[in-house]
């Protein structure tokens, strides 16, 4: 049975497990390193930090992080686009392998983002109107990813885009939240994050170049061939440790004391990376790879800034 006649006959209910699956926990370090990272950012700008709307922040975006899994799933299901044979795990394309309704993932997806907004009440009321509208963005982009025509997961586009929305608009979001106030140079300090962001998409896309020709997507990896992508790619991870060591240098200098632990810790991450081929035979070594990278260059990098805090916690 083919991917399109999956979605036609498909009557198999969804369950609590597939929709875990399908909320892709696996990435959720997209999600929450960015928001670490914030969290620790506004720490250096206040003496008081609240810890529920903190969390409340990084619930959010796990949410919307989760609806952009659902949501690719999804449109990946209907368009043909997934299959048995592009070397994924079962557990990473749910509707391939399992007998569901693929309309389920959509309601699912909705309700990631109405739980969302939902939970973004508390924020407002809390923080303003500020952070609302960064959610809307947000959502708008968590939609056209996936949906329309020509979405921008088809496009060049992709990985700029992701990397700006969660990299660098969700911290500028999070610490306006926590500080009362818009900080300009948020963006310039979540550089990194937004490379490192960028990286996870890049990573899948180099991988699929083969199936995603057929299917006629357009992606950065297709326009410049394996190699020269694979080049940019490991640019880009050096660059974000540049990155990090610039911002760290200029504007959190007590932090730099931990750099020398991070590069320890991250040399036989940036060795295996740039091993990897990044063929569809190794996708399933490929995407933890990348994810690993972000959680332990975010994790110091949010601990670097942090140490330039001087901050008590409250509810």
């Amino acid at each position: 049975m083919n991917t399109h006649d999956r979605t036609s006959g498909n009557t198999g209910r969804l369950t609590a497990k597939m929709a875990l699956e399908l909320a892709a926990p696996h990435t959720w370090p997209a999600a929450i390193l960015p928001t670490l990272a914030a969290v620790c950012m506004a720490a250096t700008r206040v003496e008081s930090l609240s810890v529920s709307l903190s969390l409340a922040m990084l619930a959010i975006v796990v949410l919307f992080q989760s609806a952009a899994n659902t949501f690719n799933d999804y449109y990946d299901c209907i368009k043909g686009t997934d299959s048995e044979d592009d070397y994924v795990d079962p557990s990473d394309s749910v509707l391939v392998y399992n007998d569901v309704d693929p309309r389920c993932a959509l309601r699912l997806a909705v309700g990631f983002v109405a739980a969302a907004f939902a939970l973004g009440i508390y924020v407002i009321v809390q923080a303003g109107l500020f952070p609302l509208l960064i959610g809307v963005i947000g959502a708008f982009f968590v939609v056209v990813y996936s949906a329309g025509k020509t979405p921008l997961s088809y496009l060049p586009l992709g990985e700029a885009v992701s990397g700006v929305v969660m990299g660098a608009l969700v911290p500028f979001a999070v610490v306006q939240a926590l500080t009362g106030s818009v900080e300009p140079l948020v963006l310039v300090w979540s550089a990194p994050l937004a490379l490192l962001v960028g990286l996870i998409m890049f990573t899948n896309n180099i991988s699929d170049i083969e199936r995603d020709v057929p299917a006629q997507r357009r992606t950065l990896a297709i326009a410049l061939g394996r190699e020269r992508a694979r080049s940019l790619y490991h640019a880009l991870a050096v660059a974000s440790v540049v990155a990090m060591l610039a911002v760290l240098a200029v504007w959190f200098p007590k932090g730099l004391i931990v750099m020398p632990f991070m590069v320890l810790g991250s040399l036989p991450l940036f060795q295996a990376l740039f091993r990897n081929p990044l063929t569809p035979e190794r996708r399933l070594q490929s995407m933890p790879q990348i994810l690993t990278v972000n959680i332990v260059l975010g994790a110091f990098y949010s601990a670097a800034i942090l140490l330039s805090a001087s901050v008590d916690l409250s509810l």
